[in-house]
């Protein structure tokens, strides 16, 4: 019995000291629950308990009243609402779990916009474990500085910098807000690059004349470029556009917003003023008698007798040279401009050389406009300048050859804007007609007149399937002149010859259906023969000598590209911003974006209708008779057209503007 009763004194003894420790821990359990965990009661069998029993869990419950789990967050392994520690391997390891969090969750849709960027930002964190890229150890890195940096400068290469928002990394402390920025920078280089590299304006926004192979970077690349590259900055900038014409009009963007204006020639460059001055007067022509003809002999250094007072064809052809030269009208005749630079003066400045718009405004869409082209323009390539009228032959990085062009009309006739590679050149060529301009100009035409075309020298076909065609064949009145040179594009475009060579005494020369009029195509044929086919040994006078009633194709081993362009601010040879006219309105269109609404997504396409100038125009089969005439009787023209059964006054065919020789009432050629 007193066996039994110092046991129970012991359990009694034991459970008021259960009772005071865990008293002093706080702890919450039921006296069940602590009876078990301090002493649990024997059964029948067991051994009695000694103090020894007691001392044991007694001694385990010490560390309990410091609590353990207290000391690290549980049962998550990082609380990201806490501040993260700076200078510590564990500020890396907070944000990386942060960023999985968020990239695999919505966090990532309501950063980057676009699902490839986000797919891109996805695939780059995962292969580096989410290791943050613009933060190490809780700080801001040199490299999230130096892209900032370009980020900040972003209005410098024409683009806005307040598209590229960077973060505040200097309010972020804890893990959520440092992921958050960590993000936020990274789809801020990302947008930079792609527009940086295709523009913020998607070309099919300005016209559906304009047609490139835009290829954005792909996002995972730009992040891998800057997670290597010493200088992350640079490496984001040189996303922009390369070539020496882009990078001249930077350096004039930033003296424009400077208020500098463009220095003018040095005095070592100044050409020296003419010994010898032409006195003033009326306009000087073939024909003319005087001292002044003696003056301009030997300003020109004409050759032969210098004191001859005869305006002659010496004099002229001088006259004309020195005007080529000189970028002035060329009539071989002597008149204010003429006279005004043979003296040293500058030709009148006209409003070809002012700005439509604001001139900021004005470099920074011609900037844009470069960021559309290829990368690698090719070596040799040729640049035709609409604004400027003017074809320009490049090989190795200068200018090889140049020449005026007459290029599209404003409307449906523009010269497109495109990249295309120059594969042959045809010598006498067959002029096949666009079946735009037969469905535009010539049924129009056939209403009034049905032998009109036969006057001019066009022949009519129609094949089984109803197919029109209407066509030039080879000769000196053909409207492509004896000399094609051809890259084929979707719009049907080509550079040419032409009989109508007038035209290249003026200023402005907007007047083709678009495509392009070379001034001196058996020179530029030399010149880019000498490049694609040197072995040839093609010269004006070769080309001139294969002239005939047949089609000659001279194919190039390796095609040449062409870059149709559209610059109205440039930069010259001599380091001179230039401007010309907006004659398509395609700035003021983009001004207008850059400055509305859209402009947060003028880099995303719009569906164009498709071209239908290269649709073949069908008729009815029988439509047209045999010979090339028209069928008797009501046919599709009738039904087209009406009337055709009605008497017609005489007709009097007038097709539109340069579209082949042109015809008075009398039925004759009006010569131009």
């Amino acid at each position: 019995m007193k066996f039994v009763s110092f046991d129970r004194l012991l359990a009694t003894t034991a459970m008021g000291l259960v009772l005071v420790l865990t008293s002093q821990a706080g702890h919450a359990q039921s006296l069940e629950d602590q009876l078990k965990a301090a002493a649990p009661l024997s059964d029948a069998t067991a051994t009695p308990p000694t103090l020894k029993d007691f001392a044991a869990p007694q001694a385990a419950e010490k560390p309990a009243a410091t609590p353990a789990p207290a000391a690290t967050p549980a049962p998550a392994a990082t609380n990201t609402a806490a501040t993260v520690p700076t200078d510590s391997p564990t500020a890396n390891k907070m944000v990386a779990e942060k960023l999985r969090e968020m990239i695999a969750g919505k966090a990532l849709d309501r950063i980057a916009g676009r699902k490839a960027e986000r797919s891109g930002i996805e695939a780059f964190y995962k292969a580096r474990d989410y290791a943050p890229l613009w933060l190490d150890n809780g700080k801001v890195t040199d490299r999230a500085q130096s892209a900032m940096k370009t980020l900040k400068d972003a209005d410098s290469a024409g683009l806005d910098a307040r598209d590229y928002a960077t973060p505040d990394f200097a309010a972020a402390t804890t893990a959520d807000t440092l992921a958050e920025d960590e993000l936020k920078l990274t789809n801020a280089v990302l947008t930079y690059a792609r527009q940086a590299q295709i523009g913020r304006i998607h070309f099919s926004r300005v016209a559906a004349d304009i047609q490139f192979d835009l290829k954005a970077p792909e996002p995972e690349k730009v992040l891998e470029t800057m997670a290597k590259a010493d200088d992350a900055g640079k490496a984001l900038d040189g996303y922009n556009p390369p070539q020496p014409e882009f990078k001249a009009l930077r350096a004039k963007l930033a003296e424009l917003r400077a208020g500098k204006v463009a220095a003018a020639p040095k005095a070592e460059d100044a050409k020296p003023a003419p010994t010898i001055r032409i006195a003033s007067g009326p306009i000087m022509r073939p024909g003319t008698k005087g001292e002044r003809v003696v003056q301009l002999r030997k300003r020109l250094d004409v050759a032969g007798d210098k004191n001859n007072p005869i305006y002659d064809d010496a004099v002229v052809e001088a006259v004309k040279t020195f005007q080529t030269q000189s970028d002035l009208d060329v009539d071989g005749n002597v008149g204010p401009q003429t006279l005004r630079v043979l003296n040293g003066g500058k030709a009148e400045t006209s409003s070809i050389d002012r700005p439509s718009n604001d001139p900021i405004d004005t470099v920074i869409v011609n900037m844009e406009r470069w960021r559309w082209f290829p990368r690698d323009l090719g070596n040799p390539h040729v640049i035709v300048n609409v604004p400027d009228y003017r074809l320009t032959l490049w090989d190795n990085g200068k200018v090889y050859w140049t020449t005026k062009i007459v290029a599209g009309g404003p409307g449906s006739h523009a010269t497109p804007m495109i990249s295309a590679e120059m594969k042959f050149i045809t010598v006498n060529p067959t002029w096949n007609v666009p079946p735009s301009i037969i469905e535009k100009e010539y049924l129009p035409a056939l209403q009034e007149d049905p032998q009109a075309l036969d006057r001019i020298g066009l022949k009519v076909e129609q094949a089984p399937d109803g197919t029109v065609r209407i066509y030039q064949p080879p000769g000196a009145g053909n409207a492509l002149g004896r000399i094609r040179f051809n890259f084929p594009n979707k719009f049907l475009v080509y550079q040419h010859d032409t009989p109508d060579k007038y035209l290249f005494k003026k200023e402005k020369r907007a007047f083709s259906h678009g495509c392009m009029r070379v001034e001196n195509p058996l020179v530029y044929g030399e010149k880019i023969l000498s490049l694609a086919m040197p072995e040839g040994h093609y010269t004006a006078a070769k080309l001139e000598s294969m002239f005939g009633g047949s089609e000659i194709n001279l194919n190039f081993p390796k095609p040449i590209w062409v870059h149709l362009t559209y610059q109205t601010a440039f930069v010259d040879g001599d380091g001179k911003l230039q401007f010309r006219e907006d004659v398509y309105g395609r700035d003021a269109r983009m001004i207008a974006i850059l400055k509305g609404s859209d402009r947060k997504v003028a880099d995303i396409p719009i569906e164009r209708p498709p071209n239908t100038s290269s649709k073949p125009v069908r008729l009815p089969p029988g439509a047209i008779a045999g010979n090339g005439g028209y069928s008797s009787g009501p046919n599709f023209f009738e039904a087209l057209f009406g009337g055709f059964g009605r008497p017609q006054p005489e007709p009097v065919y007038r097709p539109s503007r340069n579209v082949g020789p042109r015809y008075g009432r009398d039925g004759r050629i009006v010569v131009r």
